[in-house]
């Protein structure tokens, strides 16, 4: 009797060790299904993150890397391409072109700034997402301040509206207009020509502009 006892009470702690064992692996298996689906996320997430923060390899927002209405996001020597919409989106690409900007078309009159776009192949590519050609993006900030505007003090271009100083040899910088730069304007652009002799007669220094009409007119302010 003591040894049918003693085998059903062994028995008896088989099974219940064994409904505790099954009972724990149920959760934790629900838990790992759970976990591998969260570290599917995670990764999908982080990826995409990682290949965002590349300045020069494709975001998949667009079959070009920072193509026209498509957004950059903020920085100082490094930007990346994201959503429009998104809370990371600075700038928009108002125009997009191939090789160098001193080889290619210049940018709107109304540029903020310009992205100098590396040229990666697609082996160096780790996504695999294809080449990006060298090339540059004339932008423009989604929100004010805009340097680029008529008296902005800044852009890549010096448009009819824009003022300049003197910074010695023959040369002139851009300022802002309303005199709260580091420099004080001294001539205003007011007209944009296609050569000197079109010029106002009140014309006091010609500026060089670049595109269609590379000669500004501008008078002392």
């Amino acid at each position: 009797m003591r040894g049918r006892s003693a085998v059903g009470v062994a028995w008896a702690l088989l099974v219940l060790l064994a409904a505790l064992l099954t009972g724990c692996q149920s959760p934790s298996g629900a838990a790992a299904e759970d976990g591998r689906i969260g570290e599917s996320g995670s990764s999908s997430v982080g990826h995409s993150e990682r290949r965002v923060t590349s300045p020069t390899r494709p975001a998949g927002y667009g079959a070009v890397f920072l193509g026209v209405d498509e957004c950059s996001s903020f920085g100082t020597t490094s930007f990346t391409e994201v959503p429009c919409t998104g809370e990371r989106a600075a700038a928009r690409v108002v125009s997009r072109h191939d090789g160098t900007v001193g080889d290619g078309p210049v940018c709107p009159g109304t540029t903020d700034f310009v992205l100098h776009i590396s040229e990666q192949s697609r082996t160096s590519d780790e996504d695999g997402d294809g080449a990006i050609p060298q090339g540059y993006a004339c932008m423009r900030n989604l929100a004010p301040p805009h340097p680029g505007d008529p008296g902005g003090g800044g852009g890549p271009r010096t448009i009819v509206g824009d003022c300049v100083y003197s910074s010695g040899d023959g040369q002139v910088r851009e300022t802002s207009c309303d005199g709260k730069g580091k420099q004080r304007p001294e001539y205003r652009v007011t007209k944009a020509v296609d050569k000197r002799a079109k010029c106002p007669l009140s014309t006091a220094l010609y500026v060089q502009l670049g595109g269609e009409k590379p000669v500004g007119c501008a008078r002392p302010v």
